[in-house]
């Protein structure tokens, strides 16, 4: 992957996708996405569930598909990485590659500073799941305590003008509605909102939805984009398989010229 040089007019394209599931036998499956997106973004996004069972197998598989990449790629895993337990395997596989997986680190470039998390479940609001009962139950909602505070420590280290967040859960129940209303409480927590209402985030992305709805806003107006693959397929038939949003960055103010006297 090559570095990309500072936008010459003061806007930087960012791609987003999550959901690839990649497997075994997805080879050549995601080389044309990658070239796609070199040529249309500045900045590739993947949200998750880069592969499908958690395997090392899978990770070396998708390895080979961002040769295609030419630009800086930042992700994030989802459950599906987790599966198999293996999960630090993948990151290695996947840093070999040139790609920089986050969970509770910051990336930044061009002017944008990325905090990511995979996020966990609870559910949304007043019917989020409480921490009270049986020990498994706390155990389950510090899991998403835990994932807000690191998404939190994130963002108060990031230095850039513009904030985005990568997520594999959702942080609000707009964009999982189309899901089977059972499934909610599994596909995200509001307690990844709280963080985000209380920086200057200009935009946050997820998947894990495959049903859900492409776009929402939480409560403090940020937009929240479901990138889901299935999703877009199915949401955006003939477009590219990835989301585009154009941020807007701070021109580099010119250092003046030193003439001799």
């Amino acid at each position: 992957m090559a570095a990309v040089d500072a936008p010459a007019n003061g806007v930087v394209r960012i791609a987003a996708v999550g959901d690839l599931h990649c497997t075994k036998t997805s080879h050549g499956a995601f080389q044309p996405l990658f070239a796609q997106v070199s040529a249309t973004a500045q900045l590739l996004l993947l949200a998750g569930d880069l592969t499908d069972t958690g395997l090392p197998e899978e990770a070396r598989v998708l390895a080979r598909e961002l040769t295609a990449l030419r630009v800086p790629a930042v992700a994030v895993l989802g459950n599906h990485d987790h599966e198999s337990g293996r999960q630090q395997e993948l990151i290695e596989i996947l840093a070999g590659a040139g790609l920089t997986v986050l969970d509770g680190d910051t990336f930044e470039t061009l002017g944008i500073g990325i905090a990511g998390v995979k996020g966990f479940a609870g559910g949304f609001g007043p019917r989020a799941l409480g921490s009270w009962g049986e020990e498994v139950i706390k155990v389950f909602v510090r899991e998403a305590v835990n994932e807000a505070l690191k998404l939190e420590a994130a963002l108060a280290r990031l230095q850039s003008t513009q904030h985005l967040v990568l997520l594999h859960y959702s942080p609000i129940m707009q964009t999982v509605e189309g899901e089977p209303p059972e499934v909610f409480p599994f596909v995200g927590s509001s307690r990844l909102e709280e963080p985000i209402g209380r920086f200057p985030v200009a935009a946050v992305f997820h998947a894990h939805a495959h049903h859900g709805r492409p776009e929402g806003m939480t409560k403090e107006r940020v937009p929240v984009y479901n990138v889901s693959m299935p999703l877009l397929a199915r949401a955006f038939p003939d477009q590219a398989r990835f989301r585009v949003l154009e941020v807007p960055v701070e021109q580099p103010t010119p250092e003046p010229a030193h003439g001799r006297l």
